[in-house]
């Protein structure tokens, strides 16, 4: 509920603070008073639309700010202390009823801000937080009514079952939102199957090289060497004759022939000088060395083979080698980066036909909760039906309407376009509708063709005080629900009011004294004029101060003793 309103610099409000009655308050005056300012600030509290023409003419900030008590709303509560938003009274005391200051400034500017336990919250939080919790009804509020969705909305929350109509609504929304991803991928699919086949021809012919720098390093190496092999072999076999003496001829003495000759003019040398032996270690080394060079080269010679089958392998392997450079990138590592580009591509390409599969589960489960819950919510519309008629019918018939008859209607769907599998719409599998007339003998139609004003403001009270136990308003705002009514009709409309306060908090603005009498607080709205400057103020009332009001109510400007008396009247039936 809310405990205390402070409007400043609002209209012609200058300053007020309110306290509100946990009950029935109202709200009188005369017309043009600002009766309205406050549904105003309470709009502003739940997140409605800030305007700089609101404020007060030559100020600069306007604000509204209001203390609620959040006893028995747990679940705001909660999602305060989720949203690291204070919900606890000063005390700190987390047993005691928690307490809550939202606040909403305007600036001349047009800028807003709101502020939720003195912290600061974008507007959206308000909405989110309170746009549940704070019921606004118009002066013509009655009035949507005459719009059939609001009509299921009402029998769900009768019925107790908003939380399958939500599950319903969102489930048809994401069946159409898969369908919708779905179609776009299936739509791609020849596109994407004749990239597919591009890109796995190119991984082939990239797959199908050796592409790492080693292996091309070897290949190249063994095609130098096939391609000059009969070189090779004339020059290894000058080589090894060089130094084994193979072929060497008379005339060209090969090394290990001059190494024989040294050795032995070296051994004649050392009798006649022995300091020479170090010559003798170090010709051995020479004479070891160069026989392993002349093995070596032997069996490169031996090796070595001129294979012309081999070459043309290598040099188609070569060939293709440089066609892929040409195609994919001068360097090994530029070829490599497009391959794994390539493969990449392939794998989402791949992937679309699994997250189509995907899609497509999701779509299936998504359908089985939807048609779940519709069935399980038609079911209990069908009970609630019957029941919110009942208790409607009960309700008007305590607003004088004892003739009126009241019928929740429940027209089947047609699944006609509806997805593949969905036996439910976005809102159920039928239309609910209300259904009323106001007459003996007379059948009941749709609202929309059959009520006027005054009767649609007392079914909207019926319809408000049949569901006041199933909905968790902190507070409910008429404004002048009495539209069209008057006399002992008021008076029940007043008591039916009352009754609907004893769940809820409510305000209500109204013109009715038999309406006005049933407050558990009763404030007057006046217009007063202090330096050349009109100011709204607001007042509670009681004892003969309230009295007066009532009698104003009910006799106009002049208060007579008689009006007086009309007005203790209503207040002790």
């Amino acid at each position: 509920m809310i405990e205390v309103l402070r409007i400043d610099n609002l209209a012609l409000v200058e300053s007020v603070e309110l306290e509100f009655s946990s009950g029935l308050n109202v709200l009188t005056g005369e017309t043009g008073t600002g009766k309205s300012i406050v549904l105003s600030a309470l709009a502003l509290l739940a997140g409605g639309r800030a305007a700089a023409e609101s404020l007060r003419s030559g100020a600069e900030e306007g604000a509204v700010e209001a203390l609620f008590r959040m006893d028995g709303h747990e679940d705001v509560a909660r999602e305060l202390i989720e949203r690291g938003l204070s919900s606890s009274d000063a005390s700190g005391d987390e047993e005691s009823s928690p307490e809550l200051i939202v606040r909403r400034t305007l600036h001349a500017n047009g800028r807003s801000r709101a502020r939720v336990g003195g912290q600061l919250v974008p507007v959206s939080t308000l909405v989110e937080l309170f746009g549940g919790q704070l019921e606004i009804s118009s002066q013509h509020g009655s009035q949507a009514l005459r719009n059939a969705s609001v009509h299921g909305l009402a029998l769900d929350a009768f019925a107790g079952k908003t939380s399958l109509r939500e599950i319903v609504a969102r489930e048809v929304t994401r069946v159409v939102g898969l369908d919708e991803e779905i179609a776009e991928l299936r739509a791609a699919e020849e596109e994407r199957a004749r990239r597919l086949d591009f890109l796995q021809y190119q991984q082939s012919e990239l797959e199908n090289e050796e592409l790492d720098a080693e292996g091309i390093a070897s290949l190249e190496a063994e095609h130098r060497r096939l391609t000059h092999a009969e070189r090779l072999a004339e020059e290894m076999a000058r080589v090894s004759a060089a130094l084994g003496g193979i072929d060497a001829g008379p005339e060209n003495e090969s090394a290990e022939s001059a190494i024989a000759t040294a050795r032995r003019a070296l051994t004649t040398a050392m009798r006649m000088d022995p300091s020479l032996e170090d010559l003798e270690v170090r010709l051995g080394a020479l004479e070891s060395e160069l026989l392993d060079l002349a093995a070596t080269a032997s069996d490169y010679l031996g090796e070595l083979e001129i294979d012309p089958r081999r070459l043309a392998e290598v040099e188609e392997k070569i060939g293709g080698l440089e066609k892929l450079r040409r195609k994919y990138g001068q360097s090994i590592e530029e070829m490599l980066s497009h391959r794994d580009d390539v493969a990449r591509e392939i794998e989402a390409l791949t992937g679309a036909d699994d997250r189509i599969r995907l899609l497509e589960a999701e779509r299936s489960k998504a359908v089985d909760l939807a048609n779940d819950a519709s069935a399980r919510l038609s079911t209990a519309r069908a009970r609630a039906a019957k029941k919110l008629a009942k208790a409607v019918q009960s309700e008007l018939s305590d607003l004088a309407m004892q003739g009126a008859r009241f019928v929740v209607s429940l027209e089947k769907l047609t699944m006609d376009g509806r997805p593949t599998g969905l036996e439910t719409g976005i809102g159920g599998r039928e239309r609910p509708e209300f259904h009323f007339s106001a007459n003996e003998g007379e059948a009941p139609r749709p609202i929309q063709k059959v009520a006027s004003g005054g009767e649609l403001s007392r079914l909207f009270l019926a319809i408000k005080n049949s569901l006041r136990r199933a909905s968790r308003n902190m507070v409910i705002v008429f404004d002048e629900v009495d539209a069209g009514i008057g006399g002992a009709v008021a008076e029940r409309v007043g008591r039916v009011l009352a009754e609907l306060a004893t769940e809820h908090q409510v305000l209500c603005i109204t013109h009715l004294p038999q309406i006005a009498a049933f407050a558990d607080r009763h404030f007057v709205v006046r217009k007063t004029t202090r330096a050349g400057r009109t100011r709204t103020q607001v007042d509670r009332v009681e004892g003969d101060l309230r009295v007066d009001e009532l009698a104003r109510m009910a006799g106009g400007e002049e208060v007579t003793e008689v009006t007086r008396e009309h007005a203790r009247s209503l207040l002790n039936p």
